[in-house]
């Protein structure tokens, strides 16, 4: 479980620095439209359409002397660190068209690489055990690790919001996370061990694979949750600087209302994993998508100055971020081995494609969406607001993720696949082995 951690503290620093600031970066510095922004997220979705099943079905596939996962892993580390170097070190004469092609080009490189690291690492998460309550354990050390990352990732937007030399320090920051997840990377793939009697057990038909993932009926039912899920959660990322920033006007404390957020998220880890077992996870994974309904629907009231207020709804909405992100993962292991009892093949790599894609396709449609709402209501770089400006970002901030959680909730309570069937589903498989 130490081992399995190790590669999301870089992923993790990447991940909330593209979501959190690479927007504001590509509008303020490098002076790109933020339509032109948004089109770039919205076609890296369409290319994920592509990447993810593959990526799935060859993990799936793979059957080498170091296992099924690792091979991939460790592919991925260098392109990686390369793509994010690219994205945050644009030559400085770039401007115009070659500055959008230059970012286009790097996102894309970036989320591709991603994919071929993600994908195999969550399948072996799954794997790592089989036990019901344990898998909520192994995501929770996953999502500790992830949160790390992110503490750094919040030390470098500070860093870059106080600097009057942003491009060169982002250009040193990406170099030194690149150099730093590479490590990580290679140390988790050499050291860490897979399972060996689910080698060669992978799908034998790409497009049999993923229709499998479809006609599982909770499968299915979940990747709908999830993207709904992940549509409102993803203002967090895309839009926090500019809520700060544009309508409480306290640009200063933005990485204070992050920090509450993500402190309180993984000092929560350790409480939901027991409370897992005793309320359930689908009880509890319930709970927190009302609350996360609430807390983001709140903060359309916030009126200017209201720092302590939000970073209270913060800490309220990481506790309750925490929960889906350990018991999200956790269900979708357990519907793999029930696809197991009902194929007889370990199709990791399918169902995790899956997830993955839903996670950055509704991350796509949130960037998309505030580039095209923001340039539409009027947004202007680095000036004072209009009220029509204020109040889209408003919306999209507050609103927007509170019909997405509440309707998420709503479905989710037509999930049936519980503990009690698990055990039964367990005890034929290991019968049939």
């Amino acid at each position: 479980m130490a081992l399995y951690s190790l590669p999301p503290l870089g992923a993790g620093y990447m991940f909330l620095l593209v979501s959190l600031f690479l927007m504001k970066f590509a509008t303020d510095v490098l002076l790109i439209a933020p339509a032109a922004m948004g089109a770039i997220f919205m076609i890296g979705r369409i290319w994920d359409a592509v990447t993810d099943p593959v990526a799935g079905y060859l993990s799936d596939r793979t059957n080498t002397r170091f296992g099924r996962r690792r091979p991939w892993i460790l592919a991925a580390a260098i392109p990686i660190g390369g793509a994010f170097v690219m994205m945050w070190s644009p030559p400085e004469n770039l401007e115009g068209a070659a500055a959008v092609g230059w970012m286009g080009v790097a996102v894309l490189l970036f989320y591709t690489a991603m994919t071929a690291f993600i994908v195999p690492h969550n399948s072996l998460g799954a794997e790592l055990t089989t036990r019901y309550h344990d898998r909520t354990r192994v995501f929770g050390v996953r999502q500790v690790g992830w949160n790390l990352g992110s503490f750094f990732a919040l030390g470098a937007m500070y860093a870059l919001t106080m600097t009057d030399t942003v491009r060169t320090l982002a250009r040193e920051q990406a170099a030194l996370a690149a150099i730093a997840t590479v490590v990580l990377v290679v140390l988790m793939a050499v050291r860490l061990k897979e399972r060996p009697e689910f080698q060669g057990r992978g799908g034998t038909r790409p497009f049999a694979a993923f229709k499998d993932v479809w006609s599982n009926p909770h499968a299915r039912l979940l990747l709908f949750v999830f993207f709904i899920e992940s549509v409102g959660g993803a203002v967090i990322g895309a839009l926090t600087i500019y809520f700060s920033e544009y309508v409480l006007q306290t640009p200063d404390m933005t990485v204070w209302y992050i920090v509450s957020y993500f402190v309180a998220a993984t000092a929560s880890i350790p409480i939901w994993v027991p409370m897992s077992r005793w309320l359930g996870k689908k009880r509890l994974w319930f709970f927190a998508m009302i609350a996360t309904a609430l807390g983001f629907g709140s903060t359309f009231l916030l009126e200017p100055g209201m720092a302590t207020h939000l970073i209270v709804i913060a800490a309220g909405l990481g506790v309750a971020a925490g929960c889906g992100n350990i018991v999200g993962p956790s269900i979708q292991a357990d519907i793999i081995d029930y696809d197991d009892y009902r194929t007889g093949e370990r199709k990791e790599g399918a169902y995790f494609a899956a997830w993955n894609f839903v996670f950055k396709s509704a991350t796509g449609v949130t960037l998309g969406l505030t580039g095209f709402a923001l340039q539409a209501a009027g947004f202007e770089p680095n000036v004072e607001q209009s009220e029509s400006s204020k109040l889209a970002i408003r919306s999209l901030y507050a609103l927007f993720p509170l019909v997405c959680y509440v309707v998420g909730g709503m479905l989710f309570l037509r999930f049936r696949f519980n503990e009690a069937e698990y055990a039964e589903v367990r005890r034929e498989l290991d019968a049939r082995r």
